[in-house]
């Protein structure tokens, strides 16, 4: 099966969680992460679901599942042990076009989770659409090892250069001409082996202003702590 890749936005929005176990951790700390407001549907949560709940990070409903419960969700996931309960939920969801995914029944999702390495703003997901989640783990750890957190502060640096040229620069031409000359330059390298003296004059030479000018002084106290992690892995 064939599958759209998609980074989907749930900020704000309420995602349901039907379980209260390891997976169903797993869930929840992925949605909490990207800012959902989480439900978890269960009878009894493990300890990291009950800490949170505690914490009111997430919201509790003490019983099983019920038809109806995923009403008003933009996302479900299902991560119980009951088979049969995860069919129920897959063709409710389907009937009300809410997206779901059932832990270890990709016949029964309308979208599977990748693996994914994160660095900052950089994601970058890894799907072998079902056939090896081990697989897909594996090559993940390989790209970590190449896309380290200096990627993350690199995308800061991005950032800040577009908004500087988005307020200083006029012409979209000589505007994405800069930018892709900033993104095609060593700006990783030189974060990951700690020369910020490299990358302030790249940024002179592109843009004609540094770090400080793009608001971006505390980078220079985070880079040495992140190549040491870079270096540790």
């Amino acid at each position: 099966m064939k599958y759209v890749p998609i980074f989907l936005a749930v900020a704000g929005r309420r995602c349901l969680v039907v379980g209260g176990g390891e997976v169903a951790a797993r869930k929840v700390a992925t949605l909490l992460a990207a800012g959902a407001e989480v439900c978890v549907v269960s009878p009894h949560l493990n300890g990291a679901l009950t800490t949170l709940a505690s914490r009111g990070r997430i919201r509790h409903v003490a019983r099983e599942y019920a038809s109806g419960d995923l009403d008003g969700a933009s996302l479900i996931y299902a991560a119980t042990d009951d088979a049969e309960l995860h069919r129920r939920m897959h063709d409710e969801a389907g009937a009300r076009g809410i997206p779901i995914n059932v832990a270890d029944a990709p016949e029964l999702c309308s979208f599977i989770v990748p693996a994914v390495l994160n660095q900052g703003a950089l994601q970058i997901a890894v799907s072998t659409a079902g056939a090896s989640p081990a697989m897909a783990k594996r090559i993940v750890a390989r790209l970590g090892r190449i896309f380290g957190s200096e990627y993350g502060l690199a995308l800061e640096v991005m950032r800040a250069a577009r908004g500087h040229l988005k307020a200083a620069e006029p012409d979209l031409r000589i505007r994405a001409r800069k930018l892709s000359l900033l993104a095609a330059s060593r700006i990783p390298e030189y974060l990951r082996n700690n020369d910020l003296d490299a990358v302030e004059r790249m940024l002179h030479r592109h843009l004609g202003v540094g770090l400080d000018a793009l608001g971006l002084s505390t980078i220079r106290g985070r880079v040495g702590a992140d190549a040491e992690s870079h270096t540790a892995r």
